[in-house]
């Protein structure tokens, strides 16, 4: 979804990222801090073919290695939009914003963009639909202080809330980058995260798509950007294969709605080429 107010402006832009063959590894002085950097630009043709520019970041924990497809674009922040669903949903249980994934929360009453956002609902379902509004109204539960506080203690991008409590994930100023984003899932996949066991299991819960050959996949889109600016589409979770975390993040740029379906077939196409999913 694109969630600010006005009409969308769609502009294409050029992928200008080379699909050179091979694997590129990268030292462990890349600016994002991490371990073990892998480059894999073969697998650029895949945002190639359905032309739009983007990143993939594949996070090994165990190993403290990332696998990239275009590496630089991995480092740059980009809004959350509803990906920050999933931090958003761990804050408002860690503050007793909310008492658990079941309880009912106003949308509002208000008409919006969506009219199956048009319902009083728990965050299990509302995560499935990314129900803005009841996400909105948890923000004003939990307050610009609480944000501050939590966003640090999760070390989550930037960490900034800025001055309105129910839109800096959706137009900022909160960034974070797919290497980041990845770090983050692969935590919460692990239950590593500095929140409660009940939380991170709670949250692990509502993030469940599906199980495949044993192995579940987790995860969560967004879709958002500022009126005249780029759109930015996001995927992003983790694959438990036995206990064997891997996660990822995927961002791309959305200049059309059918751009829009494109974030999770790439970012399948992707976790298959390199055997994980």
């Amino acid at each position: 979804m694109i969630y600010r107010s006005g009409r969308p402006v769609w502009t294409r832009r050029l992928f200008l990222g080379a699909a050179l063959a091979g694997t590129v590894l990268l030292g462990a002085g890349a600016k994002s801090g991490a371990g073990e950097m892998q480059e894999r630009a073969d697998l650029a043709s895949i945002f190639q073919e359905q032309n739009v520019p983007g990143t993939f970041v594949l996070y090994d924990p165990a190993a403290d290695r990332f696998t990239t497809v275009n590496a630089k674009r991995a480092e740059q922040r980009f809004i959350p939009a509803s990906t920050f669903k999933i931090a958003n949903s761990l804050i408002a249980l860690e503050t007793g914003a909310v008492k658990d994934e079941n309880e009912v929360i106003p949308y509002g009453g208000k008409p919006q963009r969506m009219k199956q956002w048009e319902k009083d609902m728990s965050m299990r379902d509302a995560i499935v639909i990314s129900n803005v509004p009841v996400y909105q109204n948890l923000a004003r539960r939990i307050g610009l202080p609480a944000y501050r506080e939590w966003l640090a203690k999760l070390d989550y991008g930037n960490r900034d809330p800025g001055e309105v409590v129910d839109r800096f994930w959706l137009d900022g100023p909160l960034q974070i980058s797919a290497i980041e984003q990845a770090r983050f899932a692969a935590a919460l996949g692990q239950q590593k995260l500095p929140v409660s066991a009940r939380s991170q299991t709670i949250v692990r819960d509502i993030l469940k798509l599906e199980v495949k050959d044993g192995r579940i996949l987790y995860a969560k889109t967004g879709w958002g950007g500022i009126d005249g600016q780029q759109q930015i589409g996001l995927w992003t979770g983790w694959i438990d294969d036995g206990g064997k975390i891997s996660a990822f993040a995927l961002n791309l740029d959305i200049d059309t709605v059918d751009d829009a379906r494109k974030r999770q077939g790439v970012g399948r196409a992707i976790l298959g080429k390199l055997g994980v999913y």
